[in-house]
C-alpha cells in the first residue's frame, strides 16, 4: 500500500484526510502467472494499481490473440472502456507474471470523488497520462516502422525482453515472431 501512496503523490499531493480515506478503500489481490484479471464479456468493476508483476491486455480476433498493452509495476490497469461505461469488456487481462495488485471498486471511487476533490483531481491526472500513452501507441502504429516501434519499446521498457514472451511482444508490435527475430538480430 505504501508504494501506491508514494506513487500517487507523484501525480498530485493528497490531504491527510483524503489519503486515509483512499487507503481504507483498496484491497490487496495476489494472483498467479497466467491467471486472468478480466475476461471478455464480463464487466470490469475495479481499477487496479500493479504493485508487483506484469500483465497484458489482449483481444481475440479470428482465433488469434492480439496484445495491445502491457502493465508493469506502478501502472494503473483496468479495461478502461468497461470500467467507465459499465459495459461488458471486449478485452482480456492476463497475468504474464504472478502479481500483487491493489483494487478499488468503481462505486467506491465515485463516492471518494464526491467527498474529496483532490482524489478526483488525482485520478483525472492519471487518466490523462493513460490517454497520452494511448495516443502515442496509436501514432507509433500509424507512422513508425516495426524496427522503430521495437526500438522505442526497448527504450521505454528495457526489462520487457526478460519478462514477456516474444510472441506477446510481436503481437503488440503488430508483426510476426519471425520478423521480430530478424529485427532483434540486427541489434
Amino acid at each position: 500500500m505504501q508504494q501506491l501512496l508514494t506513487h500517487l503523490s507523484v501525480y498530485h499531493r493528497l490531504s491527510a484526510e483524503a489519503e486515509i480515506a483512499l487507503q481504507n478503500c483498496f484491497t490487496e489481490i495476489t494472483l498467479n502467472k497466467n491467471e486472468f484479471l478480466l475476461t471478455q464479456g464480463n464487466i470490469c468493476r475495479h481499477l487496479y494499481f500493479l504493485e508487483k508483476g506484469a500483465l497484458r491486455g489482449f483481444y481475440n480476433l479470428d482465433g488469434k490473440e492480439i496484445t495491445h498493452w502491457f502493465g508493469f509495476e506502478k501502472d494503473f490497469v483496468t479495461s478502461f472502456h468497461s470500467f467507465i461505461t459499465g459495459e461488458a469488456a471486449v478485452e482480456n487481462i492476463q497475468l504474464v507474471e504472478s502479481c500483487t495488485l491493489w483494487a478499488i471498486a468503481k462505486d467506491t471511487l465515485t463516492d471518494l470523488f464526491n467527498q474529496y476533490h483532490d482524489i478526483e483531481r488525482l485520478v483525472r491526472i492519471a487518466y490523462e497520462k493513460y490517454y497520452i500513452r494511448l495516443e502515442e501507441r496509436y501514432v507509433n502504429a500509424q507512422f513508425k516502422s516495426a524496427k522503430e516501434r521495437y526500438e522505442e519499446l526497448i527504450q521505454q521498457t528495457p526489462h520487457i525482453l526478460e519478462r514477456v514472451p516474444l510472441g506477446f511482444i510481436a503481437s503488440y508490435l503488430g508483426i510476426s515472431q519471425e520478423t521480430l527475430s530478424r529485427i532483434r538480430s540486427k541489434f
